[in-house]
């Protein structure tokens, strides 16, 4: 009975790990993580409500390329949870070739695919959406 038990038990995990490595698509800004406190909705003296969405939209491509918002990391602000989610090593290198690539100078809106692993996200495709 107990062999069997250890049996079930390490089935599920091994279900519950393949299903943490299972590709996922999320949608939100491009933002540095130095940056990234700026968009996180927060109750000021007042009271009353500051940062929120709208910062991530109007955060700038000229900030996002300064030495030490690079240095920071990127990561997505997500829509669903709202939460600033840091790439991996990788997916650093694919944000920063978008923004210097980039067109526009803010609202950077961006579909990532990838894998969550812990609070990181391993980028796999990083897409600037219009």
């Amino acid at each position: 009975m107990q062999l069997w038990r250890k049996i079930c038990i390490g089935g599920l995990l091994a279900v519950g790990l393949a299903a943490d490595q299972s590709e996922t698509t999320l949608q939100g800004v491009l933002m540095d993580k130095e940056c990234s406190w700026k968009a996180e909705t927060r109750v000021a003296p007042g009271p009353r409500l500051e940062g929120g969405m709208l910062e991530a939209y109007i955060h700038t491509r000229q900030c996002a390329l300064m030495p030490a918002c690079q240095r920071s990391g990127y990561g997505v602000f997500t829509y669903d949870t709202y939460k600033f989610l840091p790439f991996d090593a990788a997916g650093n290198q694919r944000a920063l070739a978008l923004l210097k690539h980039a067109q526009k100078e803010e609202d950077f809106r961006v579909e990532v695919t990838g894998t969550i692993q812990g609070e990181v996200m391993k980028v796999a495709r990083i897409t600037l959406l219009p």
